[in-house]
């Protein structure tokens, strides 16, 4: 009985309907719940490179045959590029072929990469690396560059295919209950729906499991990308130059690295961090590593005198090939970073994204295009596309280094890593005929707190390194406050009873963004989760990294989250 007494009351923290569903719940008793629908042929969920790419490769193969082609596209940000948050250097390859006149259009591609560098770290040196032909860091012929309405819901027909999505309700209270402005989403339905959400998409995740599309790969494993944009004095501004370092400020067991790139604009710089999320130490905090990092003596000169405009963060997918899923269902497809086409040791996606959506395109419109799958009842899957994605450049290209990243998981740690990368990447080019495996999802690589000590992060000084509200007051983010908050708990004393008593809450440091807070009670007894939706910057870092698996990230209002410019 006494620890029942101790376990509750827990207070209620999670008032979404996805967790506390309508039907039970006696306030939208008498509100209407009908929404409207309009019908496309083909729905494109998110607007990012390859959602965009899909939209337009279909309109072009439409236009060549002289056919009539519906195609609507659902962005959950405000604008289109608006939650996009990238290193970002890009390859060109996807957009010559969609656009091989890309450049007499004037796409912003304004900053060659001119110069590469690559260096092992210390806390008080570095060694630089030199970078040869073929070494995945080697960036030359790359570009440097800066680069709605939710869909909250997947549609089903009879058949269990996808019919289509739903936008997201707007107008309710943070309890739960209905506003006076309480508005239904629409319904859009199409013969064909493709998923581009990026990064642990939350409407993928459900298709994962109602398809069982995981069911030949590994565990997708990933990443979170923590970036700054600064403006610098120009006489340190180096347009075109690309720098890389591995080691400090990481342990040899953390994989991690960072990157500063100079653009031709400002002077500007792009700086930033990116983690594994398998690290173990559960009081380490991505954010306060890339404070710490800009101290470096090789690297904090460039910010001294300098002026930070920019922050936000991103998890990305780090699995490779091991770690893509089944591409296509009744209904639809998946492409760009929702299935994880990222390659790892160049941290590029943008090229893989934007060629599988591309495929996507070509996969779908074929499919259209058979009249002996032309119905208007059921969900029409474009099988053709797995086949498009294995005979392409992105396979090959993911095939060549599907092993260096699981490579950084031995003993030996980023050690065994960089000799893995020098001996069977550099000079075999990915030819070795095994596959390295991941042994388990990312959020099962963390330990418990009682095996290390806290991190000792030095204090930010306002110049060069920040603190954590600061830095999320410069990503635009915006939430309506009175809503109920999207980060959703499967059970409110997860949180305490197993989170913070077995790893001191973890949320709290791997989170980017300050969303997780645990605060006293009122009684000053025991501690409390407070959700601070309102800050989120829809990095999903949460939904991958919670040890418990209890946080369900779902889409905020439509328009909500951050507002990246140029990030």
């Amino acid at each position: 009985m006494a620890g029942l007494q101790h376990r509750w009351p827990q207070p209620k923290i999670t008032t979404h309907y996805t967790v506390h569903p309508r039907d039970k719940d006696a306030r939208w008793k008498d509100v209407d719940m009908e929404r409207f629908s309009d019908e496309t042929d083909v729905l494109v969920v998110g607007g990012g490179p390859s959602g965009l790419s899909a939209a337009c490769k279909l309109k072009q193969l439409a236009n060549e045959q002289g056919r009539e082609l519906r195609v609507c596209l659902v962005e959950k940000a405000s604008e289109i590029g608006g939650h996009i948050l990238s290193g970002a250097c890009i390859e060109p390859t996807a957009l010559d072929e969609l656009f091989p006149d890309w450049k007499d259009r004037g796409a912003p591609l304004n900053t060659p990469v001119t110069e590469d560098k690559f260096a092992l770290l210390t806390e008080k040196s570095r060694i630089n690396i030199p970078l040869l032909p073929g070494m995945p860091m080697n960036n030359h012929g790359n570009y440097i560059v800066r680069l709605g309405y939710a869909a909250s819901e997947i549609l089903y027909h009879d058949d269990g295919s996808v019919k289509g999505i739903a936008t997201n309700d707007v107008g309710i209270y943070k309890d739960g209950s209905p506003k006076e402005t309480f508005e239904r989403g629409m319904e859009l339905h199409a013969k064909v729906t493709i998923f581009s959400e990026g990064c642990h998409g939350h409407l993928a995740k459900q298709l994962f499991k109602k398809f069982d599309l995981r069911k030949d790969c590994l565990p997708q494993s990933y990443g979170i990308g923590v970036k700054e944009l600064w403006e610098i004095d120009p006489e340190k501004h180096r347009p075109g130059r690309v720098e890389h370092t591995i080691g400090w400020p990481f342990d040899s067991h953390t994989y991690g690295g960072t990157f500063l790139y100079h653009l031709d604009e400002g002077p500007l710089v792009a700086v930033g961090v990116v983690i594994g999320l398998d690290y173990e130490n559960p009081y380490l905090n991505p954010f306060r590593e890339l404070q710490r990092f800009k101290h470096h003596p090789s690297i904090e000169p460039v910010f001294r005198g300098g002026n930070r405009i920019g922050y936000g963060a991103r998890a990305l997918n780090e699995g490779g090939i091991q770690s893509v899923p089944k591409l296509t269902f009744p209904g639809g497809c998946l492409s760009g970073c929702s299935p994880g086409f990222m390659n790892v040791p160049k941290i590029k996606g943008t090229h893989n994204a934007m060629k599988s959506g591309m495929l996507a395109a070509e996969a779908v419109f074929e499919t259209l295009s058979d009249e002996n799958h032309q119905s208007p009842t059921i969900g029409l899957e474009p099988s053709v596309l797995e086949e498009k994605i294995r005979s392409s450049w992105v396979w090959k290209e993911l095939k060549a280094c599907r092993n260096i990243r699981p490579s950084f998981n031995s003993r030996m740690g980023m050690w065994g890593g960089l000799m893995y990368t020098g001996v069977f990447y550099v000079l075999l080019r990915g030819k070795e005929p095994w596959t390295l495996k991941f042994d388990k999802p990312d959020h099962k690589h963390l330990h418990k707190a009682e095996k290390f000590e806290e991190i000792d992060y030095p204090k930010p000084d306002g110049e060069v390194s920040f603190d954590l509200l600061s830095s999320v007051a410069l990503s635009g983010t915006n939430h309506d406050h009175d809503q109920p908050a999207h980060l959703t708990l499967l059970d409110d004393s997860v949180p305490v009873q197993h989170n913070l008593a077995l790893f001191d809450g973890p949320e709290q440091r791997f989170c980017p963004a300050g969303v997780y807070e645990y605060i006293e009670t009122e009684d000053g007894t025991s501690k409390r989760l407070q959700i601070n939706a309102q800050n989120c910057v829809h990095c999903k870092t949460c939904d991958i990294k919670d040890p418990s698996q209890n946080i369900n990230w779902v889409c905020p209002q439509g328009g909500e989250g951050p507002a990246y410019n140029g990030m």
